[in-house]
């Protein structure tokens, strides 16, 4: 797919660039190119959070995590009516919380997974295995890439009134691929103080499911203790007595660990979503737009990764049998509570956001920026976000801009925590982010601007530099920072 979709763009950016060519501008029609010259934005993040409540270990345990994401976005004018852009991007992070999709140690770690080798799954001494919620460990999910290619053209009519475009896009990582297009029109009115635009996208992702290591090796040994991964490994119920793993005994089902779990069958998420902006120039300082989406999504929307502890079922642990009264304590850092299943949600999901933005023109100096977006879905989430931002412009060039973002959100009603579910229920998660909470974010950046480029770098201007901070607080305990920057080059 990834190569059919990278042929598709060079066929596109072939056929436009063969069509510019071949089109002269009349000169006694002159009209203004939409874009005047290629435009090159590098853009980086650097992202940190911590922590209690990771939803891969069933909504307890270390959320760290780090996040490094470059990009490059290229805009190039095909003519003086049409524009490609083109946006490849990366993701790379290290994440405690995901490490723990297998969080036995290097000496008795089975491959989890979709692997199929049982050899994978023989520990050579399985008394040394043990695992923590609160520790990460070091098996190959503790880090990951993300990696996205996209491209969109864009056509404006001669009068610049009416903009048609259509986009697609590529990403992967180890347990996901996505693939995206879209469209959009734009009109505009009353000497362009007036623009309505709608678009639609479609998004056909396909999961490349990794499971919990003790599920998915349980069903790899037959839903027998005894084999593969569970072979001479000792497992403890919760007053750290080691259970008998005799299957000929009448009692074994009532007094062994038996989970719930069973693979996903249908590995698609599709997603479809309309949108329609509305945008209205009120005064020389004001200005105001409104947007609504739709948004309907379809297949496995819960994540694989993701454990579940139900209430009425018995309890059992892997690792150091002391640390079992610990286990939901930082302090305990070798014992680990086998789960009773993966999250499981409904196959459909409805949402509607709508967002409202005003922007005013104070002074010279000064202008403020706000924006208000109410979501629902059909899941029970509702949210509401405000954010305010107030530019301050100083010495003609840089402009500081301190931001403040506010969000509340109510629980998902497949949502409870640790050890809250119960088996009987059809649909459970133990993921934070389908709970109720509050946010805040503040932020503080700095913008270099120098329309006439007059810093050089080989045959590329400076137009802009950026710089931008973000602290983010969650009333759960989850704290995070956000580190970005962005610098805008104009060829000449």
């Amino acid at each position: 797919m990834k190569n059919l979709y990278l042929t598709f763009s060079c066929f596109l950016f072939t056929l436009f660039t063969t069509v510019g060519q071949q089109t002269k501008d009349d000169s006694s029609n002159y009209k203004k190119r939409v874009l005047e010259s290629t435009e090159v934005d590098f853009l980086a993040s650097y992202y940190t959070q911590d922590g209690d409540n990771a939803s891969v270990t069933g909504g307890i345990g270390t959320e760290e995590l780090t996040d490094f994401a470059p990009s490059i976005v290229i805009s190039m004018p095909l003519n003086a009516d049409d524009v490609l852009t083109v946006d490849v991007g990366i993701s790379t992070y290290t994440s405690a919380s995901s490490s723990n999709l297998d969080p036995f140690d290097s000496s008795g770690a089975s491959g989890g997974g979709d692997d199929d080798d049982d050899d994978d799954d023989i520990i050579l001494d399985p008394t040394s295995v043990t695992g923590s919620p609160w520790v990460a460990s070091s098996g190959p999910s503790r880090q990951d890439t993300w990696v996205s290619v996209s491209s969109a053209y864009s056509h404006s009519s001669d009068d610049r009134n009416t903009i048609t475009g259509f986009h697609a896009s590529f990403a992967t990582e180890w347990d996901y691929i996505s693939f995206g297009f879209g469209g959009q029109l734009t009109k505009l009115f009353n000497n362009k103080n007036t623009e309505v635009g709608i678009s639609a996208q479609v998004y056909l992702d396909k999961w490349l499911p990794e499971y919990p290591t003790e599920l998915d090796s349980y069903l790899e040994a037959g839903q027998d203790l005894n084999g593969g991964f569970f072979a001479g490994l000792p497992i403890y119920d919760e007053s750290g007595v080691e259970i008998d793993k005799d299957i000929n005994d009448p009692e074994y089902e009532n007094k062994n660990w038996t989970p719930n779990f069973t693979r996903i069958q249908n590995k698609a998420r599709h997603s479809y979503s309309a949108s329609l902006n509305f945008s209205q120039i009120i005064s020389k300082r004001a200005q105001f737009s409104i947007t609504m989406d739709i948004v309907q999504q379809q297949g496995w929307l819960a994540n694989p990764m993701q454990r579940v502890y139900f209430k009425d079922k018995a309890n059992y642990y892997v690792g150091n049998k002391d640390n079992i009264p610990n286990y939901t304590s930082k302090t305990n850092t070798d014992v680990f509570q086998l789960a009773d299943d993966i999250e499981r949600l409904p196959d459909t999901r409805f949402k509607i956001p709508l967002g409202a933005r005003f922007n005013y023109y104070i002074n010279e100096i000064f202008v403020l920026r706000t924006y208000y977006r109410f979501y629902t879905d059909n899941w029970g989430v509702t949210s509401n976000t405000a954010y305010i931002e107030l530019p301050i412009k100083f010495m003609s060039k840089f402009t500081l801009y301190p931001s403040f973002r506010y969000y509340t959100q109510t629980a998902a009603d497949y949502f409870a925590g640790f050890e809250t579910h119960q088996s009987t229920q059809e649909f459970y998660t133990s993921d934070y982010d389908l709970s109720e909470f509050t946010t805040t974010q503040y932020g503080i950046g700095l913008n270099y601007t120098d329309v006439f480029t007059k810093a050089h770098i080989w045959n590329f201007g400076l137009k802009s530099l950026d710089f931008k901070y973000n602290m983010y607080e969650r009333n759960t305990g989850l704290k995070a920072n956000l580190f970005s920057f962005g610098c805008k080059f104009v060829m000449d």
